[in-house]
């Protein structure tokens, strides 16, 4: 069994191990490229956000002191690239050319759906508010703990929990709402529409 995150972060920083940083970016690209795709809307944006969050990370190590795991630590400073880049001018130009090039994809392919996501789901979570999407995304599909997703928001706990319930609920009356007017459904509606909260494929 090979060494786990803070073993890697402490033979990255000490030791200026560069392939210890590179094993952190191997661990957890896909997942957190995975969360801000969902987040943006956008693949090309949230490849960019990833690889400046990756870049921030190694430039800011130092400032890592083990006190959350490496992973929220990442998420939270994706998040607020994530942000940054939301409060530029062109970002809001750059995810609606994204979402129109989704559909035109989509319709090319004959509905062939990108990484096992419909694209109702795609629209069901972009109309939820930006609070409620991230938190949903942050402990349902990338599989963090709500003590974990609040320190990636800096937001309190029981609010986490408010806007997950809240997401839910809104996803599942949005996808309630799709199936009433399609009586066919694809097996990733199906599958996401189920229990109590919404599947991501990842």
């Amino acid at each position: 069994m090979g060494p786990n995150d803070i073993e890697l972060v402490t033979l990255a920083k000490v030791a200026q191990d560069s392939a210890a940083f590179t094993e952190l970016v191997r661990r957890h690209q896909a997942r957190l490229r995975a969360f801000l795709r969902r987040l943006c809307g956008s693949d090309h944006l949230a490849d960019d956000i990833a690889q400046e969050t990756f870049i921030k990370a190694h430039e800011g190590l130092a400032a890592f002191r083990g006190g959350a795991s490496f992973r929220s630590w990442l998420y939270a400073i994706a998040y607020r690239e994530f942000l940054q880049d939301r409060r530029r001018e062109k970002a809001a130009a750059r995810l609606k050319d994204a979402l129109q090039s989704d559909a035109a994809n989509i319709q090319a392919s004959s509905g062939a759906i990108e990484d096992g996501l419909s694209m109702d789901l795609r629209r069901a979570l972009l109309e939820l508010e930006e609070s409620e999407r991230a938190a949903l995304l942050l402990c349902d599909a990338a599989g963090l703990s709500h003590s974990e997703a609040a320190r990636v928001l800096n937001t309190p706990l029981g609010s986490i929990k408010t806007y997950i319930a809240r997401g839910r609920n809104k996803m599942r009356e949005t996808l309630s709402g799709v199936s009433e007017k399609r009586p066919a459904k694809t097996e990733t509606t199906k599958t996401a529409a189920n229990h109590k909260g919404v599947m991501y494929a990842l």
